[in-house]
């Protein structure tokens, strides 16, 4: 498993599992679990689920995954930002952390940027921090102003990373937000980096999946993790489409299959608002 480096010095796997949308329906409950430590066996150590992902059924459903392997996980879980307010962001903390059956988080993400002041929330997770609580935090879903804020604020240059909407075809990043974490040493995440499967009929995409023997959706996950320092988290409901997913690391893109997705994909030429899903 190739991994990164956090700010800390810490190694994660580049390629991790998401949880949105999981752990909503008990016909697919155990399939889900069973994917989930299918992907841990597979090295794909690095969990990320949220409060608000089933209103906590996620994090629940990732709680019972991991039971009796808590110590092999790098579990990332999120705040909404109408609770990060000094106080509201430890109970948050703490019901997450009784939903996810452990006594530590090891990323500790505010969702998106809301009303609290950056200062307030960076403050609440520096005591969490000295708790025990989490292990690291960061953001999610901030554009270069937002960091550029952020590293301003009190303690705030100690955020770990930046999980941002990420693939073929929400590629503005590539412009400016990229780049600046770069030049920070920032490792950022990417979520839906297969666009929740709406990219794969691509005929450019299916050309270069062709030419590898691979699959679009492998293809896809690949091109995201050409970067160095970016993390995937697909989501996976079944054992086997994680194995697929897997797969993705073995696959090497050269300049050819890269300008074939250029030509399909067309890469920013100006600021791009920073999108959301």
């Amino acid at each position: 498993m190739r991994t990164t480096t956090l700010p800390s010095g810490e190694t994660v796997p580049v390629l991790g599992q998401g949880t949105w949308g999981m752990g909503e329906a008990p016909a697919r409950r155990q399939a889900e679990i069973e994917a989930l430590r299918a992907g841990l066996d597979l090295g794909m150590t690095l969990i990320d689920t949220a409060e608000m992902y089933g209103d906590g059924a996620a994090e629940e459903l990732v709680g019972e995954a991991l039971a009796g392997r808590r110590d092999e996980c790098f579990v990332v879980t999120k705040v909404y930002p109408h609770n990060a307010s000094r106080s509201g962001t430890i109970a948050a903390c703490e019901r997450s952390l009784r939903r996810l059956g452990t006594d530590r988080i090891d990323l500790y993400l505010l969702h998106w940027r809301g009303q609290v002041p950056l200062a307030e929330t960076v403050a609440a997770f520096e005591a969490l921090v000295r708790d025990g609580k989490i292990r690291h935090w960061g953001v999610s879903n901030f554009d270069v102003a937002d960091m550029e804020q952020l590293h301003k604020a009190p303690g705030g240059a100690a955020a770990a990373t930046n999980q941002v909407l990420y693939n073929l075809t929400r590629r503005g990043i590539e412009y400016d937000l990229l780049p600046w974490c770069a030049r920070k040493g920032l490792p950022l995440m990417a979520y839906s980096p297969l666009e929740q499967n709406r990219l794969l009929d691509d005929g450019g995409l299916a050309h270069v999946a062709a030419r590898h023997k691979a699959t679009p959706a492998q293809v896809a996950l690949a091109w995201v993790l050409r970067h160095e320092r970016l993390i995937a988290i697909p989501k996976a409901g079944s054992a086997a489409h994680v194995r697929d997913n897997r797969l993705a690391l073995d696959l090497r893109l050269d300049d050819e299959d890269l300008a074939v997705l250029d030509r399909a994909f067309s890469p920013p030429s100006r600021k791009m608002p920073l999108e959301m899903l």
